[in-house]
């Protein structure tokens, strides 16, 4: 039997895992399997089965509800392409035609429609999935590629939710989580899929399911890996923009139903059950209903009472922690002005209690403001303006929706900040797009300037020391002078000009080999690592407060990345070195990420070590640890001048730094 027929087992395993949100299978013994842990349906009443689906609709709040709704009706719309992208790290691999394909695409939007439907209380819709005509042609067909006999829903979902299924692992990974961490896991789209991953990893390592051939067998023999399956899952979440709330929703109301035992082992040792804590939930507050919309501004009404209680549950879920950050959640606001006042009462009482940041969300926007900088009021305002904002003024594609954002504080315009606020922009239209190009552009005046910005997922996030409007494109650089380093700088020019840290000379020209002085790099680094703060301030007597890099070397001397030639110079226009541009770079690395770790027998691979200078050999020692610089030849050539392409690799490792 042909392994590429084999995984056409799988075709759906992952399709109605990703469709089916809430983690039902539908069929009823693939239900009965799921919901009562039993191996055959036959023991369990179907009325039985409908209680317990019931139960778990019944703990979800009326807004998580919409979210279903919301999931149902994206997914109604999508066409057969974005299926196709969505699934691409296994259907890339399979061998459907294109009738499967359609017929594929229709199940998942039959199955996605359910997740409302059965809300509802309409589980007819089930039992029309499972004989549809259309979806029994695709399993014969299916069962015939991998000459597999009666193949069924329950074969495929076994994988997920047999008793030593995909969930079952799951659940076992959870058992011993406490409340503060589950809490964690359902807002955190990174924590989630660590654990996707970690179970399905556990899955292939054992049958599921029942006779010779297994998915997991299958997935198996043909090498798709858990990773190709978390990337499927991730699709899902980054093109169908509701997929997330969806799935948060239906991931509280499970376990609000059916709470994890803690202690592992189903209950054996440790006692105890997690339970989901009542509103306001630590870390994320859902203030939706205090939300009032009138024309076209919607406005935040909180009460100081209850934003403090917020506070409380959240600092005693997080006993110990610091940088803790309340989530006010506004949910889905159909206004294009977004008004949130944050009171004085509420300022003093998150510094007071230890909250370092309160951030705002709605619509998939998110703004994280550190409160500790602000003594009175604080009212956020954020403005949806339309797209021509941005494509009047240039050709560049448009990955985002164009805002506004404003700060008021006692009741004063603000646009200037000691401590960046970040926001976190949802990425659109994307298709087609290169998103290491993605960047965040500030309009100033009728021109982008370019912000920069990490891609996360279906976000890209960037924090900001100034408020204005801003919008993301992909920003595509040229420059008709790097052929000659183009098979090892080539991309990293691209993707660092793109996002701003680098800049040509003019007239489409980067100048590759050009030497980098000391005020350039300060400029990459600090731009290119979002670190820009205009009230930084700086002493060097050779920098003048007028100059283009002032305000990057003031950062990175306040922030400890450089030093002066002495205590009153900079000497910006010198030449940088090798080894003095990997110490800055380490430095700023370390700032950002101070468990980053040092490998001291680094510079044992560079037969020159010995020519680096005391004072920089443990920056070179801790760029070389972590590929942030590499030799040449088993040299290092510490004393060499860095070259402009040199800059802009050593920049592009830096910004992947993980």
């Amino acid at each position: 039997m042909s392994l590429k027929k084999k995984l056409a087992v799988s075709t759906l395993a992952v399709s109605m895992a990703a469709a089916s949100v809430a983690g039902f299978p539908f069929s009823s013994e693939g239900l009965a399997k799921h919901l009562s842990g039993v191996a055959s349906a036959a023991s369990v009443s179907h009325d039985t089965v409908k209680n317990k689906i019931k139960a778990i609709y019944s703990n979800l709040t009326v807004t998580e509800a919409t979210y279903l709704k919301a999931y149902s009706t994206e997914v109604s719309g999508l066409s057969q392409d974005k299926f196709d992208e969505i699934f691409a790290p296994v259907l890339g691999k399979l061998e459907l035609n294109n009738e499967e394909k359609a017929t594929s695409l229709k199940l998942f939007k039959s199955v996605s429609s359910v997740v409302y439907n059965v809300y509802a209380d309409d589980f007819d819709a089930l039992k029309e999935i499972r004989y549809d005509v259309d979806n029994v042609k695709l399993f014969n067909s299916i069962a015939a590629k991998a000459q597999v006999e009666g193949l069924t829903f329950d074969d495929i979902l076994d994988f997920f939710f047999a008793t030593n299924g995909v969930e079952a692992e799951l659940r076992t990974l959870l058992g011993s989580k406490t409340n503060a961490e589950l809490i964690n896991i359902i807002a955190n789209p990174e924590s989630q899929k660590t654990l996707v991953k970690d179970a399905v990893y556990k899955v292939l390592q054992h049958k599921t399911g029942a006779g010779e051939l297994t998915v997991s067998q299958a997935v198996y023999n043909l090498g798709i890996t858990a990773d190709d399956i978390v990337k499927t899952f991730n699709n899902v979440n980054t093109e169908i923009k509701s997929a997330k709330q969806a799935a948060q929703a239906l991931a509280l109301g499970y376990i609000r139903a059916y709470p994890l035992t803690t202690g592992g082992n189903n209950g054996g040792g440790g006692g105890g059950v997690v339970t989901t804590p009542t509103t306001p939930t630590p870390g994320v507050y859902d203030v939706s209903k205090q939300v009032t919309v009138v024309g076209n501004k919607a406005t935040l009404n909180l009460v100081d009472a209850d934003v403090l209680k917020a506070f409380d549950a959240l600092v005693a879920a997080n006993a110990g922690k610091t940088g803790l950050t309340l989530t006010l959640n506004l949910g889905t606001v159909s206004a294009a002005t977004v008004e949130v006042p944050l009171s004085k009462a509420i300022i003093e009482a998150a510094k007071a209690k230890g909250i370092a940041n309160v951030a705002v969300t709605f619509n998939g926007l998110t703004v994280t403001i550190p409160v500790t900088q602000f003594s009175e009021a604080v009212t956020l305002t954020v403005a949806t303006e339309a797209d021509t904002t941005v494509t009047s003024i240039t050709t560049l594609k448009l990955a985002s929706k164009v805002y506004s954002f404003d700060l008021t504080v006692g009741g004063v315009a603000t646009t200037t900040f000691k401590q960046p606020l970040t926001i976190k922009l949802p990425l659109v239209n994307t298709a087609g797009l290169d998103k290491e190009l993605l960047s965040v552009a500030k309009i100033v005046y009728g021109a982008l300037q370019f912000q920069g910005g990490v891609v996360d997922g279906d976000y890209i996030v960037e924090p900001r020391d100034t408020f204005s409007s801003y919008a993301v494109v992909e920003n595509k650089v040229t420059f008709s002078d790097v052929a000659n380093v183009q098979a090892w700088a080539g991309r990293q020019i691209q993707v660092v000009a793109a996002k701003g840290a680098i800049e040509g000379i003019g007239s489409g020209k980067f100048a590759p080999k050009s030497n980098v002085t000391r005020a350039e790099f300060s400029k990459m680094l600090i731009r290119a690592l979002n670190l820009e703060n205009s009230t930084a301030t700086e002493s060097f007597s050779d920098v003048a407060s007028t100059a283009w890099y002032a305000p990057y070397v003031a950062v990175a001397a306040e922030k400890g990345i450089i030093t002066g030639r002495n205590a009153s110079t900079f000497d910006p226009n010198a030449t940088i070195t090798r080894a003095e541009m990997a110490t800055m770079i380490s430095r700023a690395v370390k700032s950002l990420n101070p468990a980053a770790t040092t490998d001291a027998s680094a510079l044992s691979k560079f037969s020159d070590a010995a020519k680096i200078s005391a004072s920089l050999k443990d920056g070179v020692a801790f760029a070389a640890s972590n590929n942030l610089v590499i030799g040449n030849a088993g040299k290092f050539n510490p004393n060499d001048t860095a070259t402009r392409a040199e800059a802009a690799v050593i920049i592009y490792r830096t910004i992947n730094f993980k």
